[in-house]
């Protein structure tokens, strides 16, 4: 059963109800001209993806549009029909960020009604770049990623690549950029941009201060922890990025909040709050990890961490997301000179100091 933190209340009780019974949640009006519609998102435990249609120019506008599948396609249809719109009236598709579960759909969507597409030029830029070189270029830099990170080819991290559908997000190139601060429908609209990067380097959030509501994508959800892992070959520190964006959406407390996910809550500041303690706690365990075993790589030191499953029962994309995100708390710890990592051709991480960084 999912148990989100005493400081969230749940006002998508439809959408939490539907959680619970693990069925699709309903097409929803959340306020006037805005809908909520759910889409499945197959062989994955979060189940659906949570699109929003704004009415826009004489149409509709798309909040992400789901997994490139048929089943959420037609659910995207579907759902926009309950609404009172035909998959021809969506003038802007808005993608919060380029994982294909959120815009898997926006090329085809485009393609039925002549919508531009909008994103963040920081997830649009390795979305050219991948749909230059092509997928086989992605499989190679995720090999050796993984073998940096201290993972064997047979180890199952490695066993699993990422499945045919995760390079669709590779063929949709925007037709617009989101910059932080813009109103992407255009000045008339309350709907304004907020740059929020960690779980993705273009992530946005959306928030509309007629209906005050935010959309927040995948940075901010009810009941888990957006997973932090940075793209193969980027060394950044993406978990500073992220707990720096969270701080952005304090002043937006008093919005209810219109997550990817799960379900619709309010009680934004304290929810940003255990969102950064969480991290910080896990940095602490991170600091006991290196501390005990000197000189561990990464793939090591994600063994040694508390996960909800049993490490070996961790296998293919998931163990893949655990070492991305203990990688990302590493980094973290390096920039913050708690540690240094003293490998060559894999990673050897070291502890310099033995406090983690303070986060409230």
């Amino acid at each position: 059963m999912p148990h989100e933190p005493d400081s969230v209340t749940v006002t998508g009780k439809a959408q939490r109800q539907a959680w619970l019974d693990r069925v699709l949640p309903p097409v929803e009006q959340v306020r006037p001209g805005l809908w909520s519609i759910p889409t499945v998102f197959p062989d994955n435990p979060l189940r659906y993806v949570l699109s929003y249609a704004v009415g826009h120019a004489g149409g509709v506008a798309l909040v992400d549009t789901g997994w490139p599948c048929e089943d959420a396609w037609d659910g995207l249809v579907a759902g926009l029909g309950e609404a009172g719109w035909d998959i021809s009236d969506v003038r802007a598709v808005l993608v919060t960020h380029g994982h294909a579960d959120h815009f898997g759909l926006a090329r085809r969507v485009r393609e039925a009604s002549g919508a531009w597409i909008a994103m963040h030029e920081a997830d649009a830029r390795p979305q050219r770049e991948f749909a230059e070189t092509g997928p086989g270029a992605y499989d190679r830099a995720h090999t050796t990623w993984l073998a940096r990170r201290g993972v064997p080819r047979d180890e199952p991290a490695s066993a699993e690549q990422p499945r045919p559908e995760m390079f669709e997000r590779f063929d949709v190139v925007p037709d617009r950029l989101i910059e932080d601060g813009d109103r992407p429908l255009g000045a008339g609209s309350s709907l304004s941009a907020i740059w929020t990067p960690g779980h993705t380097p273009g992530h946005v959030c959306f928030f509309d201060a007629e209906r005050n509501v935010i959309l927040t994508g995948d940075h901010v959800l009810p009941r888990i922890t957006p997973n932090i892992s940075p793209l193969p070959g980027v060394e950044d520190d993406v978990l500073g990025d992220y707990l720096s964006s969270l701080l952005l959406l304090t002043d937006y407390d008093d919005a209810e909040v219109l997550p990817a996910h799960e379900y619709r809550f309010a009680g934004l500041k304290q929810r940003v709050h255990d969102l950064r303690r969480h991290h910080g706690d896990r940095l602490a365990e991170v600091i006991d990890v290196v501390r005990a075993e000197p000189g561990a790589d990464t793939a090591a030191v994600t063994a040694g961490l508390r996960w909800s499953r049993p490490w070996p029962q961790m296998l293919g994309t998931a163990r893949r997301f655990a070492i991305g995100e203990a990688y990302a708390h590493l980094v973290h710890l390096a920039h913050t000179g708690a540690i240094v990592n003293k490998g060559v051709d894999v990673d050897a991480w070291h502890l310099i100091r033995d406090t983690p960084p303070e986060l409230d």
